[in-house]
């Protein structure tokens, strides 16, 4: 894992740039391994001023979560995603998706890496999971509108979906080459696939 997505730039103190640093911390540590010494260090500023910002570890955490979950579903309320039929839709939300990874890939790193060891982290997968019933249900609109082949189990498809835009933390950099056209590029590797048709390769 890159620098830029373990550690963020030093702060100067402001309560969005500690958030940042704890952040980086978290993924590189782990939230539980990382104690307020270990953030108060990386922050370069004493545990007192980190306190006078957050209580503690704790609300840290939930507050990095809360950016991720506002901006998850902050997708399903675009004018993009809530125009046309139950496919376009869903496309249009994977792409809306990613652009929200790339823009706070520390934030969805941090989400993606909860395990439900704490209250916060509890009500983060239940969020998740919100937003995994609604794909849902909308991967079974567009098969019900004939949008989608009939044979497609909507709870495993929304599960693919969500898995396939889950994966580019793992290896999404900033400066990656190709980064401008990603969204579309998973938008059309999920739903049209990376084999061509027959008629295609005819």
């Amino acid at each position: 894992m890159s620098s830029a997505v373990r550690r963020a730039r030093r702060p100067s103190g402001g309560r969005d740039q500690l958030l940042e640093t704890a952040v980086g911390e978290f993924i590189a540590r782990g939230y539980d391994a990382t104690s307020m010494e270990d953030l108060s260090r990386a922050a370069g500023i004493t545990k007192s001023s980190f306190y006078h910002h957050f209580t503690g570890k704790e609300a840290l955490l939930r507050a990095a979560l809360e950016r991720a979950v506002d901006g998850l579903f902050g997708v399903l309320s675009l004018p993009v995603t809530q125009t046309g039929g139950p496919a376009e839709r869903l496309r249009a939300i994977v792409a809306e998706q990613v652009r929200l990874l790339m823009r706070e890939l520390p934030y969805v790193t941090l989400l993606l890496r909860v395990r439900g060891n704490t209250e916060t982290e509890r009500w983060a997968l239940d969020r998740r999971r919100a937003f995994d019933a609604t794909m849902t249900r909308l991967v079974r609109e567009a098969v019900e509108a004939g949008e989608v082949r009939a044979d497609v189990d909507p709870a495993l498809a929304a599960r693919l979906l969500s898995g396939l835009v889950n994966s580019i933390v793992e290896w999404y950099r900033p400066d990656r080459a190709g980064s401008a056209t990603l969204p579309e590029d998973v938008v059309n590797a999920a739903f049209t696939g990376i084999v061509p048709a027959p008629a295609d390769r005819a």
